[in-house]
């Protein structure tokens, strides 16, 4: 073939699209409108950042419209009550006002983050009994036992499931403002106090579980098959009876009245 004539490029689309050569694909650069050198960016380093493991978990409780008088008319805006935890035993709850719904619940997790409280726990479930008031709500809680699970409210479920507590008994007795039924909750919370420092259990420990012992297990005798003689059992023979010993018996009165006799006689002689 002639030098002059070279080889067709190969076309891989009908746009006309030639194949890049790796070799070159390396060593191209990619500019912007004033010729300078970009960066190269993987997308999939920016997936993995943002799939990576939280913290804290938060969720929105309540989204309300709020207006304000103002002298050119009403001023429209958004409140946003926001509830935050790590599902173990720390828990924060935030209000916070905005001009769009978004911004409302950036700043509440915000404040959320920025006033978490940490309480005692028994186990799944919290330390003791607990009635709080703040404000119009009034809010009791309860220890439960193993497999009740959380039995409360919209807004007290809400910020249970932030915490590792599982088993709950709840009940509002007050208002049905949410607002101030999570500050009672996040109260009551805090107020829990573990059981080594109740009254009258200072400087006690906690009781050991008593161990329960296997009882042994008898040795069964091995059976023995239908015909088969069972072998004879050896008696111990019988110990000979011990000799009782003779016991001397005192002197008889028979013999005390013939020395006297005796003694007698020989006076007469004399």
């Amino acid at each position: 073939m002639p030098e002059t004539e070279k080889k067709a490029p190969r076309v891989i689309n009908k746009s006309g699209t030639l194949k890049m050569e790796d070799n070159v694909a390396e060593t191209k650069q990619v500019r912007d409108i004033a010729g300078r050198k970009m960066d190269r960016r993987n997308r999939r380093d920016r997936v993995k950042a943002d799939v990576a493991p939280k913290e804290f978990d938060d969720i929105t409780i309540a989204v309300d419209r709020v207006s304000r008088t103002v002298a050119g008319g009403r001023r429209m805006r958004f409140k946003a009550l926001v509830a935050v935890g790590n599902h173990k035993n720390k828990v924060g709850i935030g209000v916070a006002k905005g001009n769009d719904v978004t911004t409302a619940v950036a700043k509440a997790t915000r404040k959320a983050k920025k006033a978490m409280v940490t309480f005692n726990m028994d186990g799944e479930t919290i330390c003791h009994e607990a009635r709080t008031k703040v404000t119009g709500a009034d809010v009791l809680i309860k220890p439960a036992a193993p497999g009740t699970g959380i039995i409360a409210g919209g807004t007290v479920r809400s910020i249970m499931g932030l915490t590792g507590v599982k088993n709950l008994i709840s009940k509002s007795l007050g208002s049905t403002n949410k607002v101030n039924i999570a500050y009672a909750v996040i109260e009551g919370l805090r107020a829990q106090v573990p059981r080594a420092e109740w009254t009258g259990n200072e400087g006690k420990k906690p009781a050991k579980k008593a161990e329960v012992k296997e009882a042994p297990v008898e040795k069964k005798a091995p059976e023995t098959k239908k015909g088969a003689v069972k072998p004879a059992v050896k008696k111990e023979a019988a110990k000979p009876a011990a000799k009782k010993e003779a016991i001397k018996k005192p002197a008889t009165k028979v013999a005390k009245k013939s020395v006297a006799k005796k003694s007698t006689a020989k006076k007469e002689d004399k």
